[in-house]
């Protein structure tokens, strides 16, 4: 037995407690610290199998990003598991059934690719699965990256047309009337004569009149 196969199982072993802790956590951050730490062995894992670029895709997108607002979220949110655990008995057998489901497909699949599929290609000294990965994207999995694109693109449009709603209380800016906006229809000009102070008491004082701001 390598060193590879040993450090693959104790991954494997590590990657098992961590996802059976992610469901049995009473805590919800306690529950995503788990699933970080069994991305980061998926992750690891990955690199042992020789798929360098998805084990870095892995820890960048879901560790590094998702998995951190989750935390950030779960941390500033009231959750309380034990709302969230009252139907939990009633869906059991359920999950248990499509947990075993998966098993058993995972374990075909695993089975027809160690067993039936014989001695592994050769690769060349100079392979490079990242420029692989993004040759069959782009080649032989044209149609379903620019579906997977499309659908990405319409739920963003849509979480965005979700969050503008119109509020009374908000005052809104049309962007159009104000490129439309001429200047005398914001600005006019008057003409007043121009008036003084000593002018105005000089001739309040001819005309019989007390000068504005003097005592009597």
């Amino acid at each position: 037995m390598t060193f590879t196969t040993v450090l693959f199982y104790i991954l494997a072993a590590v990657l098992v407690i961590a996802a059976f802790r992610v469901i049995t956590a009473r805590s919800a951050v306690t529950a995503v610290l788990h699933l970080i730490l069994a991305f980061a062995n998926a992750a690891m894992l990955w690199m042992l199998l020789g798929a360098e670029f998805l084990a870095l895709l892995l820890v960048l997108v879901y560790v590094g990003a998702v998995m951190v607002l989750f935390l950030f979220v779960v941390m500033m949110l009231d959750i309380r598991m034990d709302t969230l655990r009252q139907g939990m008995k009633t869906y059991l057998p359920l999950g248990l059934v499509i947990g075993l489901v998966l098993v058993l497909e995972v374990s075909f699949v695993l089975g027809s690719i160690w067993y039936g599929s014989g001695p592994q290609a050769q690769l060349p000294a100079d392979y490079n699965n990242a420029r692989a990965l993004g040759e069959a994207m782009y080649t032989q999995y044209i149609y379903a990256v620019e579906v997977g694109a499309a659908l990405l693109l319409v739920g963003m449009v849509a979480a965005i047309a979700l969050t503008l709603r119109r509020r009374r209380d908000v005052k809104y800016n049309d962007p159009v009337a104000a490129v439309r906006v001429r200047s005398k229809d914001r600005f006019r000009m008057v003409s007043m004569p121009a008036q003084s102070e000593r002018a105005q008491a000089k001739r309040d004082a001819s005309n019989g009149a007390a000068p504005q701001g003097e005592k009597q």
